[in-house]
């Protein structure tokens, strides 16, 4: 049985409230995610301190880059208990968020993972972790039903070795292969975009699904196979939400378009959404993704936490199965899900949507889960 670290002495009146962030920021990691994701931690921070922090004390991000590298990820854990945070926020990469979880379980410091979806954070059940996104398998049941509803039952799936990688790989065939739907897995590791391109053609593939890296090696097959005639009528999609950023466009331009994903906001953001829509808007310069908002909703939860439960690591913790806040996409609470191992959010919205090649800056509705 875990014992929780010590979450410090006496504090200082007007001495912050720390936080620990992880996220990734530099390269292999998906570092515009990462971006987006410390951008709505970084508001949420602002306003809480805003309307008085909690408790009279500052609430403060001390922020560390992952790049996508678990082992740097759970030192990193270990660093942040030793400074004393009251909570560890963030992630985007969900085999990261997996170490990080299994770090601060093994240290008894509360994890609320912002941004990574994996089924299996932790391998038993735990009382320190909660998170905000939908499970995978919730997800990308979701977009296993829309590809059944488009008809396209011979589904070729591009991959890496990853854990990520192969469990959604395994979602999508379980959900599919009863509906007489079938999958095939090309190693995108192995194969040029050309050969995977033969390949696509070879099997008579209705439609590839991007279980890859942005930007490589997803734009230059992309690329590849928008250019393949042999593949006018075979449907990109991207359920991980490659396409989500910025930087896709500026990377794929039309090619980029029509690409269904996953999309964690709703249809319509209510006033709060809206609103927080707007400043991250001004502070990214730009559209926010759905993981911007999830670093919101983060801090927002754990800030009700610690100004009604306390910062004493234990009751941060003990305080998930009782918050309830109104989030930027919805009223957030925390259950146990079958077969899931942490405190869930059941569920954010989920949408599939893609940009629309007539306005790429559009995002369609294509499905709703």
């Amino acid at each position: 049985m875990n014992t929780p670290s010590p979450s410090g002495h006496e504090h200082p009146q007007g001495s912050p409230v720390r936080l620990g962030a992880l996220a990734p920021l530099t390269r292999p990691g998906w570092v515009e995610a990462g971006r987006h994701l410390l951008a709505g931690l970084d508001l949420a921070v602002r306003e809480v301190n805003g309307t008085g922090g909690i408790g009279g004390r500052p609430l403060e991000l001390v922020v560390r880059d992952t790049a996508a590298d678990p082992e740097r990820a759970a030192a990193a854990v270990g660093e942040l208990a030793d400074l004393d945070v009251a909570a560890v926020v963030g992630e985007y990469h969900s085999v990261v968020a997996r170490a990080v979880a299994a770090r601060a379980d093994a240290l008894g410091v509360p994890y609320l993972c912002s941004s990574a979806v994996l089924d299996d954070l932790t391998g038993e059940p735990t009382e320190w972790v909660a998170r905000l996104p939908p499970a995978q398998s919730h997800g990308w049941r979701v977009y296993a039903d829309f590809l059944l509803g488009t008809g396209r039952s011979r589904i070729a799936v591009a991959t890496q070795p990853s854990l990520y990688w192969e469990s959604g790989a395994r979602i999508l065939r379980e959900r599919l292969l009863p509906h007489g739907g079938s999958v095939v897995e090309l190693d995108a590791s192995a194969l040029t975009p050309e050969a995977l391109c033969d390949a696509l053609a070879d099997h008579g593939a209705t439609a590839l699904l991007l279980l890859v890296g942005q930007p490589e090696p997803a734009v230059p097959i992309v690329r590849a196979v928008r250019r393949d005639r042999r593949l006018a009528d075979v449907l990109i999609g991207a359920p991980a939400g490659q396409p989500e950023f910025a930087a896709w466009t500026a990377a794929l331009g039309g090619d980029g378009t029509g690409i269904p994903f996953l999309r964690y906001l709703p249809d319509e953001l209510g006033p709060p959404g809206a609103r927080v829509g707007g400043e991250l808007t001004e502070c990214l310069g730009e559209e926010p993704s759905f993981v911007a908002f999830e670093g919101w909703d983060t801090v927002a939860v754990l800030a009700e936490v610690l100004r009604s439960h306390g910062t004493d690591r234990a009751a941060v913790a003990g305080a998930w199965p009782r918050v309830e806040v109104d989030g930027t996409r919805g009223r957030i609470r925390f259950s146990r899900v079958p077969g899931i191992s942490v405190w869930q959010w059941a569920w954010a919205p989920v949408r599939v949507v893609d940009r629309d090649p007539a306005r790429p800056e559009r995002f369609r509705t294509l499905h709703t889960g």
